[in-house]
């Protein structure tokens, strides 16, 4: 995710995302979880719920679409990622396999390419929450 992403997305979300106790919070508050059709003993996941802010949404869908290429960190990435603190990398390293691994193994099991987007990109919400309220 690109710094201008990364601050507009912060800026969604008003700056606290502390708000958020849990990561599942906030991809429910983006509407990035599927929405639940229940009668009776069944049960059925329909599409997402998109609810929350829909630039936000949109701006982690974007980021979410460069996740199926191979995962490396470039002369970009490097420069950027030069000077932040050691468990930030930690948690952007791992997001970017773990993303990477979502998206292949999705796309191997056949799923529709906009639908394995959207699971990366709540996946890429949840990391995006847990590297803001590291310590």
């Amino acid at each position: 995710m690109d710094t201008l992403t990364a601050f507009a997305l912060h800026l969604e979300l008003g700056g606290d995302w502390h708000r958020f106790s849990r990561a599942p919070q906030l991809s429910a508050w983006l509407g990035l979880t599927p929405s639940l059709n229940q009668s009776g003993e069944s049960s059925r996941q329909g599409a997402i719920t998109k609810t929350g802010s829909t630039l936000a949404r949109r701006l982690l869908v974007e980021s979410a679409w460069h996740y199926g290429r191979d995962p490396r960190i470039g002369t970009v990435l490097a420069r950027r990622q030069d000077g932040q603190p050691d468990h930030v990398l930690q948690i952007a390293n791992r997001a970017q396999q773990r993303l990477h691994r979502v998206y292949t193994q999705m796309r191997s099991r056949g799923k529709h390419h906009n639908v394995v987007v959207v699971a990366v990109a709540r996946e890429l919400a949840c990391f995006c929450w847990a590297a803001a309220t590291a310590d």
